[in-house]
């Protein structure tokens, strides 16, 4: 039974010592706030984080499906300008928690849903991250077998030895493993940490866009005809595409919003999160956008049709002249590596910011025991693998509504979240009684569930069920239409107004007083607090395999709490 104990004891991650089993399921030295030694995040680095995370695939093509729709490219581009201006205030209200607080998206939930409540929410997040690790894995995939294709022709002619219901060929599997494949070292490093590969993607991928750009109106000799297109559609049609193409923007959003305080709890300074989140969130995803409209409108001259996708037009840089047969030179070949290269390190920095993370931090609340966020990160990495990702891809219409519907369930979670920090909370807080199961704690509710927090979150979804099934093919009236075109807004806005008076009527512990962000339990973590100044702690990430094996290690770990 010893060498079961010890077993179960080298799987587990760093947490304080003398913790009883409940305490366990709330506790790990990464739900516990940032040590002040890992709050290395500056003004600087959100914006780097962000002009890393704009420049990717999606972003790029974002605006070709409005386009298509019979909007033209300047009203196509408002419609980025204020789907991701709407959305940024939204990502800097709920970060605030965790750059005041130091603090995960799991561990601020708790607040709100409840020690135990939160789980529901966090396990909502962290499966959505584990999909879309696998999808934006396989869209890296395809920038891999165009770097390949730049370098070695013959790549193409590799034979498919897998059955057709495997829904891929062994060249893109190949593709698809290499790019999942050298994204795992990215996951070793700690989120304070990180921060260095996206200032390297923020140096590198807009280069290769701006070098893109340039090389497309070179290559057509002008921008092409879709800058002069005008929209197709009038009238209210027009007004509601655009209201339609400005939310799928900040549909895009909304698993960013949720998980904002993941980030903004490495923030080295409060202020850190806020003008940096601010402004280059619809500043870099418009200018982005803004590149796939110029080089796309480029390629309906060279080619007579429009090529949204970035990679397609780059593997068709590489085609033999139809007139000539001969293919690519050096120059051309090299170029387009380049670009791809990028690309990639667009994708990877873009894996790692919206799902690795958020899926590390999710998971590292659903099991604290024996997962913290290095672990959970390879867990997303290894479900992104068996998920099958480019059989979701196929179907892209069932996908994208898919994903329309979930950001309604992550609009309600935010709108709960908000509400309850700046309205109902107004930024009092308890840290310790984040961390305890004592009845008598702020967030242990009904049994460790907020009902109100739920009834809210549930009031917003309902409002859209409606309308996602009028999207879905079913005939449903106009209005259920409409409401569900604004599903962000309308699942956020039920949420809190459901939520502010539910609280009014049933109020909490600590609930309406004067703002103030200010913690009354003056939460200190004096252990982890020494052991950074000591240099002597590694990151909170570190596998239960490489903890240190000393006494001082061993020792109980102390936590000053004092009461206000």
């Amino acid at each position: 039974m010893s060498a079961i104990r010890r077993f179960i004891r080298k799987l587990e991650v760093d947490h304080p010592e003398g913790l009883s089993h409940t305490e366990l399921f709330l506790n790990n030295d990464d739900l516990r706030p940032v040590p002040l030694q890992n709050r290395t995040w500056k003004h600087w680095n959100f914006i780097a984080f962000w002009v890393a995370d704009c420049f990717n695939i999606n972003t790029w093509m974002i605006v070709s499906s409005m386009v298509t729709g019979g909007l033209s490219w300047w009203q196509a581009w408002i419609c980025v300008w204020l789907g991701y201006g709407f959305v940024a205030p939204f990502i800097v209200l709920n970060a605030r928690p965790g750059a005041i607080h130091h603090i995960t998206f799991p561990v601020v939930a708790r607040t709100s849903f409840g020690l135990w409540g939160s789980l529901w929410c966090t396990f909502n997040r962290g499966a959505m991250a584990c999909i879309w690790y696998g999808v934006q894995a396989s869209i890296g995939g395809s920038c891999v077998l165009v770097l390949l294709r730049s370098m070695w022709p013959s790549v193409y002619n590799i034979p498919n030895h897998l059955p057709e219901s495997a829904g891929i060929t062994t060249r893109d599997f190949m593709c698809f493993f290499l790019f999942w494949f050298i994204s795992l070292p990215a996951i070793w490093f700690p989120i304070h940490k990180i921060r260095h590969l996206f200032t390297a993607k923020a140096i590198f991928a807009p280069t290769a866009g701006i070098v893109f750009f340039i090389w497309a109106i070179v290559k057509a000799k002008g921008v092409g005809p879709i800058v002069r297109q005008p929209s197709t559609i009038h009238g209210s049609e027009l007004g509601w595409k655009m209201v339609v193409s400005l939310m799928s923007c900040i549909s895009n959003m909304a698993t960013l919003v949720v998980n904002a305080p993941d980030f903004a709890s490495r923030a080295s300074t409060p202020s850190a999160a806020v003008l940096p989140q601010l402004f280059s969130v619809p500043i870099g995803f418009s200018l982005v956008s803004f590149l796939g409209i110029i080089v796309s409108s480029s390629s309906s001259v060279i080619y007579g049709e429009a090529v949204w996708s970035p990679i397609d037009l780059l593997d068709k840089f590489l085609d033999p002249d139809p007139t000539t047969g001969k293919g690519p030179n050096g120059a051309t070949r090299f170029g387009v590596w380049f670009i791809a290269a990028s690309f990639i390190l667009a994708q990877l920095g873009t894996n790692i910011s919206a799902n690795s993370v958020s899926a590390g931090c999710d998971l590292t609340a659903l099991f604290p025991r024996f997962i913290n966020i290095r672990r959970g990160g390879y867990i997303a990495a290894i479900v992104g693998l068996a998920m099958c990702p480019w059989n979701l891809l196929k179907d892209s219409n069932s996908f994208t509504s898919y994903l329309s519907a979930y950001s309604v369930f992550l609009s309600s979670i935010a709108g709960v979240m908000i509400t309850e920090y700046w309205l109902i909370r107004r930024g009092h807080y308890r840290v310790s009684d984040l961390y305890t199961a004592k009845r008598d704690g702020w967030y242990f509710y009904f049994y460790g569930i907020n009902l109100r927090a739920y009834a809210a979150y549930l009031s917003g979804i309902l409002i859209n069920v409606v309308g996602f099934a009028g999207a879905v093919a079913r005939d449903v009236p106009l209005p259920a239409k409409r409401i569900y075109q604004m599903s962000f807004f309308t699942g956020f806005g039920v949420s809190a107004l459901v939520y502010i008076s539910l609280n009014y009527f049933f109020p909490t512990p600590g609930s309406w007083q004067k703002f103030h962000e200010v913690d009354e339990s003056e939460f200190v973590d004096t252990e982890r607090e020494k052991a950074g100044k000591s240099g002597s702690e590694e990151e909170g990430s570190v596998d239960g395999d490489e903890k240190i094996k000393d006494k001082a290690h061993d020792s109980q770990e102390k936590v000053e709490i004092k009461a206000v």
